[in-house]
Parts: C-alpha cells; structure tokens; sequence
C-alpha cells in the first residue's frame, strides 16, 4: 500500500481466558468468552492461538444490491498446535447464523471483535479440524471502523489491511498464519466476479453465475481479494508464459488499455533485479472507488480507476506506483511479515523498488529522493516512531501505522546499507531474501541477520541506529546530509 516473531500470548494467560464456557447465543454461567490475540504489538486482539489454518473456502452470494448483505459461508480447515476448550475467530462485522466443528453443531458466542466457538468435545492438539460458519457478510460499515468492503460505483471490492479482513468473513486475521484460498462466488446476471489466484470452475443457474477461484500459493487474511462489478477481465502473457489478467469496469476497458500494457514489462523489470515471479498470475484491479491508496492484494492489486484517468497524475509516477503493489507480491505477499511491526519490510523495499524505476525509466535520481527523506526522517520518527517499532495506531484508525516512517523513511534504510555493504552485496541480499523465504513469514531479525550473513560481518550495531534509534544515524558517504530537527508540541 502506498503512503496515500509471531508473538503468542502467555501460557497462564491464555488458559486463563480459553477456560471460559458458552452456548449458542447465550453466555453460560460463568466467566464470559474473552477476545484472544497471538500478543502483536500493534494489534494486540489480532490473531488466535492454538491452531494454524490451512485452508479458506469462503463462498458469497451477492444480490446485486452493494448495500445489502451477502449470504456466507465460510469453511476453515486447521491443525490444532494445542489442546482447546474454544476456538476464537476473528470476526466483527456479520451475523452468525449457525457454527459447525467437524460436522457437529457447535455453540457461539462473541467477545469483542472475536467468535468465540466451544465444540461438544475439547479438542486435544494436533487434530485436524474443520470449522463450517454460516453467516452474513455486511458491505456497510460504521463509522470510525474502516475497512473490509469497499463500495464502488457498480459493486464491491475489498480493502483489508491490516486488521479488517475479519469484517468481511471469519478466520485467523494475522499475518503470521498464511493459508491457501478457494473463493466461490455468485452473482447476478450482468456481474462479473473475480478473486485471488486463477480461475477454476464458471457455473451457469438460470440468471446467476459463480465463479470458483483457488490460490496456488499461501497468502495472509489480509491479502485477500474479491471483486464484484459491471467488470471486464482482460487477459495477456507476461514474461515466462506468466498469465497476466486485469479487471477494469467495462465502460473504460478502452481508456484503461494504454496503462495495463505495461504490466509485463514492468514484472520483467523486477525479475531482474529480485528474481522470479512468485505466484501464478497477477493483474491489476481497477475500481471505481475513491479510496486514497492502492493496495497490493496476492496477484490482484487494487487501484483507484481515477489514478489512471486523472490528467492531475503525471506518468511517471502513476507507473511507480504500479511498480510499487507489483514489488509488494514479492515484499509483503510472498515474503509476509511475522508481526506488523515488521510492516518497514514491506513498505521500505516496495517504495525502494518504486523509487528505482523512477530512476531508471523517468531519470529521477534516487539519491535526490534520499537526501529529501534523510531531511525529513527525524521529523517523521518523531510523529510515528523508528521504522521497526512504529508507534500504536489510534483506536479504530486501520491506516494509522502507514505512516511516512515505515515508507521512505524505511527506503532510506535500505540505501544506507547500500551505502555500508555496497551495490554488489545488496543486490545478492534482496534476492536470497525473496527466495529463502519464499511463501513463508520473516521479520526484522530475519532480515538483519541475512545481511550480516551476506556482508561477512556483524550489522547489528548498524541496523539497531537506522531501525530502532529516535534520531537518524549518519548517512554513510554522505557525512553532509542534515535531518530537520521535529517540531516541538505547542511550538513552530
């Protein structure tokens, strides 16, 4: 999204609040069910413990009506890693309309944003487990909880980062639990749908068409993607037979095909410099929706239609950020971040990359970008924190750790390692990085000691300044660049 150690609670404590008892709507006797979360800094109800999820089968029936509830049902397939009492989901913006574990109806209750579920038995760790909730999906939220559905002019898409894949269907709403996605979903004559992933089966029933979606690749809650609309999908091939499909509104198909052309050439850009295409396709969505950023959802990335339409934008930069939610398959959806603190990760290397093909396709010098983000990064510390431990968002303000800080004042630590280890070193970097970690989660450790590894000797001293530090550290082979002072509460 461009600036527009999976932690587990305590053990005492997370017994203490696993012990408590429910029944089917009603709290039984007792301790009530208590809201859950795997300890992340920023997010602390996020996530559940006891259990990883394998897979996602969420299929919606939408009415054509964007304001209206779809009908839900979403299965869940999971090992257990501990003995549970209860299963906590995340869940917040819905109505339940029955829960089943393992094919026996099970009681419910909720507990904040959490769907607390006690099944018949408890359920002894290592068991495979599949949980059944029929539900409602709600395209309308309320105000000061953004997120989940985003309403556009001829449907709905999704905008789930961070915290609001929970508003739109039930699961394990953290990072550090990728799993694969099976997507089914139906609508009315006129509609098209498409999700994450590739298509796997089209259905025809009188004037309603599903279609059936399935992702080859693990990808976290908050990556994923439907979208629901008065849509054309356009299809091409970008570099290694990779299938290349964009879904534009039909009424622009034409205005919008200058730009998505692009797409191939820019993959084979960033193929060069970090290495293959993680997934098996990507495309751009475009939305007709006003939403104040895009949003790198595994293999569909979300655009506002009007960054490609608006004449206010110039080229470069509407091609820069498409080169950013492209570098975010591989830094943030391939490579997932094991707690949000770690968002630096993400964010740093997609506006790095970004900033590089401005460079190279626009001559707009990356050192000039840096000098202006090394004046300004004292300041952006100062309101949101160093890059790797950005500062709480406010209640209700999903948006609030994208910050500057964690953009290109995160850029700015990558060049400076540029800059201390030199170009060869951290280019061989970025690419072992992408490849060790492949599918998988990494953190801010991960990567500080993959680079020592790589430089031949200890970065930490290095990193812990630029990472951690509340002034920014010299800028190694530029002792002359200045950081403005941040100003003082009160003052000017």
């Amino acid at each position: 999204m461009p600036l527009t150690p999976r932690t587990r609670a305590p053990r005492r404590l997370k017994a203490a609040l696993l012990a408590s008892a429910v029944t089917v709507c009603l709290v039984a006797a007792g301790t009530p069910p208590a809201p859950l979360g795997v300890g992340d800094r920023l997010f602390p109800y996020l996530g559940n413990p006891g259990y990883d999820v394998v897979s996602y089968d969420l299929s919606l029936a939408y009415s054509g009506a964007n304001d209206k509830p779809l009908k839900a049902v979403t299965t869940i397939d999971a090992w257990t890693t501990e003995d549970l009492n209860h299963v906590n989901l995340d869940f917040a913006r819905g109505t339940v309309e029955s829960v089943e574990i393992d094919g026996e109806t099970a009681a419910y209750a909720t507990a904040g944003e959490d769907l607390v579920i006690t099944p018949e038995d408890p359920l002894p760790a290592g068991q495979w487990l599949r949980i059944v909730v029929r539900h409602t999906s709600e395209p309308v939220g309320r105000p000061g909880r953004e997120g989940g559905w985003v309403r556009t002019a001829d449907g709905l898409v999704m905008a789930n980062q961070a915290d609001a894949a929970h508003l739109v269907f039930p699961c394990n709403d953290h990072p550090s639990d990728k799993a694969v996605f099976t997507f089914r979903v139906t609508a009315p004559e006129g509609y098209t749908a498409v999700a994450n992933g590739l298509p796997a089966d089209v259905e025809r029933a009188g004037t309603a068409t599903t279609w059936t979606y399935r992702t080859h690749h693990p990808m976290a809650t908050e990556l994923a993607q439907v979208s629901i609309g008065r849509s054309t999908v356009l299809h091409r091939t970008g570099p290694r037979g990779l299938p290349v499909r964009d879904v534009v509104p039909s009424a622009h198909r034409e205005q919008l095909e200058p730009w998505l052309a692009k797409t191939p050439d820019q993959i084979a850009w960033m193929e060069r410099k970090v290495g293959p295409y993680p997934f098996e396709t990507y495309g751009l969505l475009m939305a007709d929706a006003s939403t104040g950023f895009a949003l790198e959802t595994q293999t569909l990335s979300l655009f506002e239609r009007e960054l490609f339409t608006d004449p206010a934008f110039p080229a470069w930069y509407v091609e820069s950020i498409m080169v950013h939610e492209l570098a975010h398959q591989w830094f943030g959806d391939s490579v997932t971040p094991r707690d949000w603190s770690d968002l630096w990760l993400n964010e740093g290397h997609a506006t790095w990359y970004e900033a590089l093909y401005a460079e190279e396709k626009a001559e707009r010098p990356l050192q000039d970008r840096m000098k202006a983000a090394y004046r300004a990064s004292d300041r952006w510390r100062a309101a949101g924190g160093p890059p790797a431990a950005p500062k709480v968002p406010r209640p209700g303000s999903r948006l609030g750790i994208f910050r500057p800080n964690v953009y290109d004042g995160a850029a700015l630590i990558l060049y400076a390692l540029r800059q201390e280890i030199g170009r060869p070193a951290f280019e061989r970097l970025e690419r072992v990085w992408v490849s060790r970690h492949q599918d998988a989660t990494a953190g801010t450790a991960d990567f500080v000691r993959l680079a020592s590894d790589i430089a031949g000797r200890d970065l930490t001293g290095f990193f812990q300044g630029w990472l951690y530090g509340e002034k920014t550290p010299p800028m190694p082979g530029h002792p002359d660049w200045t950081s403005e002072a941040p100003e003082v509460a009160g003052g000017k």
